[in-house]
């Protein structure tokens, strides 16, 4: 069974995007597992480091992104093809890793996102707007072992479609004041739309990125985010902490063709960082 997992903070700029690469590049090609990468997030990151930007514009152009299908509930069309949009082994690895997969993006989410609540929830509400991602993908979830989902950050209509597929989902933060903020919000409003919806996601937990050892806020926050998982206000907060470089943005960069992961990520560590990420991913899951 597919274990669908979300990825979201209401501030961008935390390392959501690159944590979301490395682990679907991690679990791909160090674990031997088939993943597929929704990316609904307009700022179309995950997308553009997947498979390029050039290959991105293409295939914007000809209506092969999530964009088609919303914009089809808004305009009453069927345009939108689960097959061809889907793009095979992506990642800029030795041209590809086998069994990763993407759902592609679009900038022009942005356009619409603000009026798919205004979509008709059909005759006898069999639809809405939050079931539009489901109802188009929930015949292939079953041929991945996981779907990783970029969320927006906000708790709009485009990341219920995500969480409302999903079995956990994940809050990648910075530990400061600022990243941190809108855990409480994110924590009940999942948990209000999932009463409401009556689906069973779970807190997977708390990813620290972007951490600066001789940061006092950050050692501090840290401190703090342990203090509210031990009092239960929490999800637990991850063993691997991912550090701040600029390494880690380039590592998102398609362009830079690498030969083998070992290579991409093996600078200053992160090889290992992310590799234990990943395994501290999957214990608490399979």
């Amino acid at each position: 069974m597919a274990k669908v997992i979300s990825m979201i903070n209401l501030k961008g700029g935390v390392g959501k995007t690159s944590t979301i690469i490395a682990l679907a590049e991690f679990l791909t090609y160090q674990q031997n597992k088939s993943v597929l990468v929704v990316d609904l997030d307009p700022q179309t990151n995950a997308t553009v480091a997947l498979i390029g930007e050039e290959e991105w514009k293409k295939r914007n152009n000809k209506g092969k992104t999530l964009l088609q299908l919303f914009k089809d509930k808004l305009d009453k069309t069927e345009k939108f093809s689960l097959t061809d949009s889907i793009v095979k082994n992506v990642s800029n690895i030795n041209g590809g890793i086998n069994k990763l997969d993407l759902l592609p993006s679009s900038l022009e989410l942005i356009d619409i996102q603000d009026k798919l609540p205004l979509i008709s929830a059909g005759r006898f509400f069999a639809t809405s707007p939050v079931t539009i991602l489901r109802d188009a993908i929930s015949d292939i979830i079953e041929e991945y072992e996981y779907v990783l989902i970029d969320c927006p950050p906000n708790l709009g209509i485009i990341t219920l479609n995500g969480i409302l597929i999903s079995n956990y989902f994940l809050i990648p933060s910075i530990p400061d004041i600022l990243s941190t903020y809108g855990i409480p919000q994110i924590l009940n409003r999942i948990s209000d739309f999932a009463n409401e919806t009556n689906i069973n996601i779970q807190p997977l937990g708390i990813i620290i990125s972007m951490y600066r050892t001789n940061s006092r806020l950050h050692n501090t926050t840290i401190k703090v985010l342990n203090s509210k998982f031990a009092s239960k206000e929490y999800p637990r907060i991850f063993n691997t902490i991912v550090p701040l470089s600029t390494k880690t943005a380039e590592a998102s960069d398609h362009e830079a063709t690498v030969n083998t992961i070992k290579q991409k990520y093996g600078y200053g560590g992160y090889f290992d960082v992310y590799d234990s990420l990943t395994k501290e991913l999957l214990s608490y899951v399979d």
